[in-house]
């Protein structure tokens, strides 16, 4: 009987981060293919930047709508129903992305793989963590997330290798398969029982309604948002960052820039999981690797256009530094009561996503008046400070028993 039951969640594991990789792969390969994608269906060159921008925020404004949509079905419907919704949806947007031949298209094929997009991690985090015992937990969502994230790594291979379209075939075609696995999973157990209870499930409001699960809510959602002002605007715009710096000669790729961050992250995630555990704390891990993040961050504005290699050099650095989503979906999952914990767990991390969007108008907006570099260091500063503040502000999480509703 524990073997049959170790064998289920090994294979629950498996399943949450293949799904994740898929995730990763297909929301990191707009930015790889970025460029070559929009030559293809005729963008100037002097639109690119733009455009470029634009169409991120077109995805990630799907990832904010889709996160409330699949975190509300997680509470109302079950884990497993996400699961399967959210990368059929994906999965079938990225094969359409092949196959666009305007901006307009681009866009919202981008919003509704974005929507797609969002429902993934939160659902497998929630399930994972909901199935396995309080105290290993951590090691459940640390291999979800490493494995996961390894999906970028693969998403720049295969944009190096083989056209952008058939870059998008191929994420697509991995999603489909991925649902034969889903197969095998069974629902979460607790979910299961709060069914039975007369309790609200999947209100979005009472997240942010009610000032001390508000205040949870959106402290968990600031201590991320610089994993996303790193990769969204240091990272996806390496070429124009590393321009604006003084590199001479030739410039980053952005596809390799991405790749050699996400390298840092797979083996950052591995290591804040593992240093949550041998903590006992998952506040500690996260204040550790925020300072890390500030301090790699400097060493990019002040170093990085030296040459390619101290610039992949400090992507790689400034990747591992970024690399405690695992510890941060992990405490997401566990602030909240079971009734509305696949809520939190899929909004708040596609929040953080979501934060792209004013990071890059603020970025943009400053940019005429203090320059490339002066605008993003201005708005990585204002991250960075509320993110210390939030961590402070949340309650630690190790070990606690996630047999409760709110």
């Amino acid at each position: 009987m524990i073997r049959k039951l170790r064998e289920q969640h090994n294979l629950m594991i498996l399943v949450a981060a293949l799904g994740y990789f898929v995730d990763i792969y297909d929301l990191v390969l707009f930015s790889i293919v970025r460029i070559d994608s929009l030559k293809g269906i005729g963008v100037p060159a002097d639109k690119l930047l733009t455009c470029g921008v634009d169409l991120l925020n077109w995805q990630m404004g799907g990832m904010l709508v889709g996160g409330i949509i699949w975190g509300v079905i997680g509470d109302r419907r079950g884990r497993l129903s996400v699961l399967f919704g959210s990368i059929l949806m994906y999965s079938l947007a990225n094969i359409a992305n092949g196959l666009v031949n305007s901006v307009e298209m681009y866009a919202a094929l981008r919003f509704i793989a974005g929507m797609g997009l969002a429902g993934e991690l939160g659902a497998g985090i929630t399930l994972v963590s909901e199935v396995m015992h309080h105290e290993r937990r951590g090691i459940g969502t640390m291999l979800v997330a490493t494995i996961g994230i390894s999906g970028a790594v693969a998403a720049a291979l295969v944009g190096d290798y083989f056209d952008w379209r058939i870059s998008y075939f191929i994420g697509g075609g991995m999603g489909l398969l991925l649902l034969v696995l889903r197969i095998g999973v069974y629902e979460s157990g607790l979910f299961a029982r709060v069914k039975h209870l007369n309790v609200e499930r999947g209100n979005f409001l009472s997240l942010i309604l009610n000032p001390s699960r508000a205040l949870r809510y959106f402290s968990v959602i600031a201590i991320a948002v610089p994993v996303w002002y790193v990769v969204g605007i240091l990272i996806t715009f390496a070429p124009e960052m590393a321009k604006a710096l003084g590199m001479q000669g030739a410039l980053p790729d952005p596809g390799t820039s991405i790749m050699f961050t996400y390298a840092g992250i797979t083996l950052g995630d591995l290591g804040s999981g593992l240093l949550s555990q041998f903590l006992r704390s998952r506040k500690k891990a996260i204040a550790i690797f925020m300072g890390m993040t500030v301090f790699f961050t400097a060493m990019y504005f002040l170093f990085a256009a030296k040459s390619l290699f101290v610039f992949y050099a400090i992507a790689t650095c400034v990747g591992f530094a970024t690399g405690y989503w695992a510890v941060f979906m992990t405490s997401a999952a566990e602030q909240f009561g079971t009734n509305i914990r696949a809520t939190a767990t899929t909004t708040a991390p596609n929040f953080v996503r979501g934060a792209v969007i004013p990071i890059t108008m603020g970025f943009r907006y400053l940019q005429p008046a203090l320059g490339t570099v002066e605008s993003a260091i201005l708005v990585g500063t204002i991250t960075f400070s509320v993110a210390f503040i939030a961590l402070y502000l949340l309650r630690e999480t190790f070990g606690k028993d996630l047999n409760f509703t709110e």
